[in-house]
């Protein structure tokens, strides 16, 4: 859980960062949290002890893929937030995320990581590294 609980944090901040670049140029960007979603996570027993529970407790509230999917639909097709840019959208409104995520320097930290992760050849198949681009 920590680690999903990490990769929204970053969806985020990285959201943040990437409006604040497109600033000026009618491109926007906006982070979605669709509620819990019946996505099939932990449906091949793949959960166990105190989240198996909690996800059997909490199954009768779980939205449907189709309920999942309205604020997301939302932000990408309505005109009144077409020109939102840097927002954090919870069942078609903007939200405040936590403070973790409202932090602009982790926001350009993270950025820059990504920056220097993808410049980095990408493991061959058999795990050792890809020759970079030529020249």
């Amino acid at each position: 859980m920590q680690a999903y609980s990490r990769s929204k944090l970053a969806n985020i901040l990285f959201t943040t960062e990437l409006a604040r670049r497109l600033e000026g140029t009618g491109v926007t960007a906006n982070a979605v949290h669709p509620g819990t979603v019946a996505s099939g996570f932990a449906r091949n027993d793949d959960a166990s002890g105190f989240l198996a529970f909690g996800i059997k407790v909490i199954k009768p509230f779980i939205l449907t893929p189709e309920q999942g999917a309205r604020t997301s639909v939302h932000v990408a097709t309505s005109p009144e937030v077409a020109t939102v840019t840097g927002k954090y959208f919870v069942k078609c409104r903007i939200r405040e995320p936590s403070a973790a995520a409202r932090d602009r320097s982790a926001a350009a930290r993270l950025w820059a990581v990504s920056e220097e992760l993808v410049d980095r050849p990408a493991p061959s198949p058999d795990g050792r590294a890809a020759p970079g681009p030529p020249g």
